[in-house]
């Protein structure tokens, strides 16, 4: 896979002391496989393919995790499904969303937020899909980056969505009510992983109703008992990874 240095964490600058990174483009994205069925996106196959991929690299041993958006919320079932695998978990942005029992995701999004919300409207196999056809993907991509990108990155970007387009990485939204019927088993359970998060006070996912109470009030703690640390970054949006890289890797660094 290319080195891309603005995406999650800067790797040459953890390389430089000591840590062996690795960024894999999860399932839909970039060069790795791209199934064409929505139920194969669920999160017991994305957790499986990396679980897969630690036993290649790293069999005997617990690794750091990082993760972003949908990256977050993988790494979240990561630790759930398997803590033996983790050494400790920084994510950006996306919380631990316990499961509402009484509640299907998508249903709490379309009595939030209407119809029209982003995910309500990936429900559809296709339909999206057809509207970024019409748009075109690098139109697409300026209107999800809504800031300064180095040219060098956002045409990385452009170029692996336009060979593989968008399906994969919405097919995870159209997972999300499948997602929930198969964790039943783990409703109420915690996150018992070493952990710190951060997130932009901009982000709109900081915004989303009743977010701010769960993280600030004792709610996020509850379900993470190993949270050592909540950072809300001033003037910072929701990638916050690619508009603070170096700070993300000082808050890295400072792991117990």
């Amino acid at each position: 896979m290319e080195e891309v240095e603005h995406r999650i964490v800067k790797i040459a600058a953890l390389s430089s002391k000591g840590f062996r990174a690795i960024a894999p483009d999860l399932r839909g994205y970039g060069d790795t496989d791209a199934p064409d069925s929505v139920t194969e996106y669920t999160c017991f196959h994305i957790v499986g393919d990396l679980v897969d991929l630690l036993n290649n690299v790293a069999p005997q041993k617990q690794v750091y995790v990082v993760g972003h958006d949908w990256g977050a919320v993988i790494a979240w079932f990561l630790c759930l499904f398997r803590p033996d695998k983790v050494k400790a978990l920084l994510n950006l942005s996306v919380p631990f969303l316990p499961r509402n029992p009484g509640m299907k995701p998508v249903d709490g999004w379309r009595a939030a937020y209407g119809n029209d919300y982003n995910i309500c409207r990936f429900q559809e196999p296709g339909e999206i899909e057809a509207e970024f056809a019409e748009i075109g993907t690098e139109t697409v991509l300026k209107e999800m980056l809504a800031y300064s990108v180095p040219d060098e990155d956002f045409n990385y970007h452009v170029t692996k969505f336009t060979k593989s387009g968008f399906t994969g990485g919405i097919n995870y939204y159209r997972n999300f009510d499948r997602n929930w019927e198969l964790t039943a088993a783990w409703d109420g359970c915690e996150v018992k992983v070493a952990t710190k998060f951060l997130v932009g006070d901009t982000d709109l996912v900081y915004h989303m109703p009743g977010l701010k109470e769960y993280i600030h009030n004792g709610g996020f703690k509850k379900d993470v008992p190993l949270l050592q640390e909540v950072g809300v970054m001033e003037g910072v949006g929701h990638f916050i990874h690619m508009e603070k890289p170096n700070e993300i890797n000082d808050f890295f660094r400072q792991f117990d």
